[in-house]
């Protein structure tokens, strides 16, 4: 082999030029491969959430709220507790009726034994009673409170506020107006009331009013007439009867009585004329309201059932059984008990010398025993027909120092006037009271003279 020929190596392994290329498009070709990749990579990532480009999220305010005045109540929340459920039951005590049977469906026996020991100071539960009306309210089912009333003035009201249980006698709340009642007796003073559209009960406090001087059994006159300013009372927006009376005024047989509410001290409120005189005497006109004289004052009467004649110093007074019959007087009840021909009998005590009797009677007030003290005008007992009676009526009898006098013919003395020291206030008071009444008379007065007027220009009408 000669030395000009060329040595060939063999192809693509000893060829420097084109080894070289070769290198260069594979790196090429790699760094094609590695864009393509990353490329395809970023596109196939679009679907994952993690890797996901989040853009900052833009923040949108709140509409601001309506404005609200300072005064408005804060909004109630869509989740506020409900209310409570409140039950009240409404009655009146039965008959034979107790506080365990009142009250033993929400305390325990042990409980109620404290509630009989905690009201013997303030209103014991031997009191309730019978026909009186009483409130039981709940919450939720639990007992929240008892009352019971009293009488027309207070109510004894049972609490529980958690676990304390708190007991009290309230003054009864009424809503109060005060209202002029006018009437002519016709025929009895019942009747006017009636027909003045008030209530019977408003006849018996006129007639304890007047009853010092005003014998309403014998003294009423047809055309007799009467204003009373009063005052009506309202629970719950209904009617519930009568409260004070302020003043009033009665016309007795063309003679007029005036009478004006008022407390003088610490003396117990009284009835007074416009000169500040006390209307309360020491004995009542009559021991019964309303009824009539079945037989009078007399020496010498035939008894109805032994035929003979004997005195009567007594005036009988026919009335219903059960009518009640009060003390004419302050007095001292000396004797109670029973006889053949008086039957159910009391005897008071009275100032000066006086005593009086009261016969024939169905039964007797409670409470009222021998030595016992009564207040005029207190229920003392009750018209019957016991003893020798042929029908129900009241024996009325009265004794000074021992010997019969007629109860009809007494001129009582009167109780103390208003004092000089509350004269002045006294009248200041009864002046516009008296106005009212001067106005409302003198107003009836001239209707009726306008009203002949109006009827014969009626007549020359037609």
């Amino acid at each position: 082999m000669s030395l000009k020929q060329d040595f060939q190596p063999p192809r693509g392994l000893f060829s420097p030029r084109k080894h070289k290329s070769k290198i260069g498009k594979m790196v090429v070709l790699a760094v094609l491969v590695l864009f393509v990749g990353i490329g395809l990579l970023l596109l196939s990532s679009g679907s994952s959430p993690e890797l996901e480009a989040r853009e900052t999220p833009v923040v949108v305010a709140a509409p601001a709220p309506p404005s609200v005045p300072d005064s408005a109540p804060p909004s109630v929340p869509d989740f506020a507790p409900p209310e409570p459920v409140r039950e009240e039951i409404k009655s009146t005590v039965p008959s034979g009726a107790s506080i365990t049977s009142l009250l033993g469906d929400y305390f325990t026996a042990q409980e109620i034994y404290h509630l009989n020991r905690q009201s013997r100071d303030i209103f014991p539960f031997t009191k309730i009673c019978a026909g009186q009306p009483y409130r039981i309210s709940t919450l939720d089912g639990q007992f929240n409170s008892f009352i019971y009333e009293i009488d027309a003035e207070e109510e004894l009201v049972i609490s529980r506020d958690a676990d304390q249980v708190a007991m009290e006698r309230q003054p009864i709340i009424y809503d109060v107006t005060t209202d002029l009642v006018q009437g002519t007796i016709e025929t009895s003073l019942f009747e006017a009331i009636a027909d003045s559209g008030e209530e019977p009960e408003l006849a018996f406090v006129i007639a304890d009013i007047f009853g010092w001087d005003i014998n309403f059994i014998l003294d009423l006159r047809v055309g007799d007439s009467f204003l009373v300013l009063v005052e009506k009372r309202f629970r719950d927006g209904k009617p519930a009867g009568y409260g004070h009376v302020l003043a009033a005024e009665f016309i007795n047989q063309n003679k007029t009585f005036k009478a004006i509410r008022f407390e003088d001290g610490k003396q117990k409120v009284s009835f007074y004329n416009e000169k500040g005189e006390n209307l309360r005497k020491a004995f009542l006109k009559a021991p019964l309201s309303f009824t009539r004289i079945s037989s009078g004052y007399t020496m010498r009467r035939l008894h109805p059932i032994t035929k003979v004649y004997k005195p009567h110093p007594a005036i009988d007074y026919a009335a219903p059984t059960g009518t009640p019959v009060k003390a004419i007087g302050d007095g001292t009840v000396i004797a109670k008990g029973y006889s053949k021909g008086n039957g159910n009998y009391l005897k008071i005590r009275h100032s000066n010398g006086y005593v009086s009797m009261y016969l024939h009677l169905h039964g007797f007030a409670r409470k009222i025993a021998r030595n016992r003290r009564v207040s005029q005008g207190q229920v003392i007992a009750y018209v019957g027909t016991t003893g020798l009676s042929t029908g129900p009526h009241l024996d009325f009898r009265m004794t000074r120092y021992g010997k019969p006098i007629n109860p009809l013919r007494i001129k009582a003395p009167a109780a103390k006037s208003v004092s000089e020291e509350l004269l002045p206030e006294f009248k200041s008071l009864a002046a516009p009271l008296l106005a009212r009444l001067d106005k409302k008379r003198n107003s009836t007065h001239l209707a009726k003279l306008e009203l002949p007027q109006a009827d014969s220009t009626a007549e020359q009408s037609d």
